[in-house]
């Protein structure tokens, strides 16, 4: 026992030591090799653990910019004790993963056991037959009946009822708002009201504190540091212990499953008292499904907030930031606004191409979900060559290939809505979309974005709404930046401070 010990004792002060050696070693034979630039050194043992941890906080741009270097346009990163994880921005390489092989690209096992947690068994954290059936019962909820009740009652309620009258108290008041809480608010009452028949007023003119949406917030937080941590160990002990950052999960993922589950059993008591409900929401075709289990049901409440309270939020913030930085793009945006004047609501929103274009511009530059990894369920191969071991991760970049001279051109770094619009004989604009493998920011293939359209119609009635009547000034000095933050989606950091100024100049 003694020596065993002894000899653990010596291998433990010995091995830093032996590390830096075959580190050295290594550096001096890899100077000599030709590698593309900016692909970080890998060494035995510890792979590319320094540059992964000096990039830690910048991990998307970091990974963008060794994308844009690379030739295929993909690149291996080799982590702690030879795990490796596949980064791509090669839109073959995506229609391989997400269409052509979507049998072999599952969410797989560290991703479902990261936020397992937090989604449960939930739409976005399974594979196979529970997919599919969340995903069939789901579709119901977006046909075109469902689409227009969506703009015409759900949005444009929460629009004049409490968006557009918070705005004008800003206005008259003089008064600084951050615009991403706002949007973050407005989007999940919305979400609530049409998923659940809930409606959480989130968005009333005192801004309540919402503990839901805070614990909300954090559990999306520490789940993404989940995925970064250089060993699962690391969050897996801490977990076990309730110390720490995951005593805060722990406490903010019992606050958020307390809040769906209310929702559950009140949609529960309410079908029980009126099974001939007029109204029949998403919650409510699960219920009625025969899967009445309350725990897979809240799974499936929290998967839709982060869907539709995230996401769409995401996008508009950053789309408000590009529109004061392009005052010609916001200048064509009006003009179509004023042009859609007195037409039905839901018409209105989804004839407006010109805003359309602009809003897929816009996450072009900042997708809401930035990245998004699979795992290979057997060896392959991917259309560049580059090999894939079974149980590796594939992550594809939507961050990163919006940001590729190779796809976009060598004005990529422009905010150009005319690259996804045509001119016809007459001079009217027409779309004109890119493939979902170049543009891969609702996913593509079989597990494409069900809620898209849903998603632009309500984007496009908020823009419509807002730019009508106000002009959007963000409160930050000359010079300001903005800087991306990645949660599970895409924020910009520190929130968006803006004033709002009645606008004069549209009739």
């Amino acid at each position: 026992m003694m020596f065993t010990q002894l000899f653990t004792s010596l291998l433990l002060f010995a091995l830093p030591f032996l590390i830096l050696t075959i580190i050295r070693r290594t550096s001096k034979s890899q100077k000599s090799a030709s590698s593309p630039p900016n692909i970080p050194k890998s060494y035995p043992i510890i792979g590319s653990y320094f540059a992964i941890k000096s990039n830690r906080e910048n991990r998307v741009q970091w990974t963008t910019e060794i994308l844009q270097s690379s030739p295929s346009a993909t690149f291996t990163l080799h982590n702690l004790f030879g795990s490796r994880q596949i980064f791509t921005a090669n839109p073959a390489n995506v229609q391989h993963m997400l269409k052509t092989h979507f049998l072999n690209y599952h969410k797989g096992p560290f991703s479902r056991d990261v936020l397992f947690d937090f989604l449960g068994h939930g739409i976005f954290n399974v594979d196979g037959e529970s997919w599919k059936f969340q995903r069939q019962v789901s579709s119901h909820e977006f046909n075109t009946k469902s689409l227009r009740k969506f703009v015409q009652t759900v949005v444009d309620t929460e629009l004049h009822d409490r968006l557009i009258p918070m705005l004008f108290d800003a206005v008259v008041d003089k008064s600084v708002l951050d615009l991403q809480d706002i949007l973050q608010r407005f989007a999940f009452d919305n979400v609530c009201k049409i998923a659940f028949g809930f409606d959480p007023a989130c968005l009333l003119p005192s801004l309540p504190s919402a503990q839901f949406a805070e614990a909300f917030e954090d559990a999306t937080d520490i789940s993404s540091r989940r995925f970064r941590a250089f060993l699962s160990i690391a969050w897996k002990i801490k977990r076990f212990f309730n110390v720490g950052s995951e005593k805060r999960f722990h406490t903010a993922v019992t606050q958020v499953r307390d809040f769906a589950r209310k929702i559950v059993r009140e949609k529960k008591q309410e079908l029980a008292d009126n099974s001939s409900l007029e109204s029949i929401d998403l919650l409510s075709r699960f219920l009625t499904s025969g899967h009445t289990d309350e725990n897979f049901a809240t799974d499936i409440v929290i998967s839709f907030i982060l869907a539709g309270r995230d996401t769409t939020s995401a996008a508009l913030t950053w789309f408000f930031w590009l529109l004061h930085k392009n005052p010609e793009v916001e200048k064509e945006i009006l003009k179509e606004i004023k042009g859609k004047s007195g037409m039905p609501v839901f018409e209105e929103v989804k004839d407006m191409v010109y805003t359309h274009a602009a809003l897929c511009e816009c996450m072009r530059l900042y997708p809401p979900v930035p990245l998004d990894s699979k795992t290979a369920v057997d060896d392959d191969i991917l259309p560049d060559g580059t090999v894939v071991k079974k149980g590796t991760a594939v992550t594809y970049h939507p961050y990163a290939m919006g940001r590729m001279e190779k796809i976009w051109g060598s004005d990529w770094a422009e905010f150009k809505p005319e690259r996804w619009l045509q001119r016809d004989e007459a001079g009217k604009w027409s779309f004109a979309g890119r493939d979902p493998y170049t543009y891969p920011v609702f996913q593509a293939g079989p597990r494409v974005c069900l809620g898209k359209e849903m998603a632009f119609l309500q984007m496009k009635r908020v823009v419509s709404g807002v730019l009508r009547q106000f002009k959007v000034v963000p409160a930050v000095e000359d010079g300001f930046e903005p800087s991306l933050v990645v949660y599970l989606t895409s924020k910009m950091k520190g929130g968006f401070p803006v004033r709002m100024e009645e606008r004069e100049d549209l009739g």
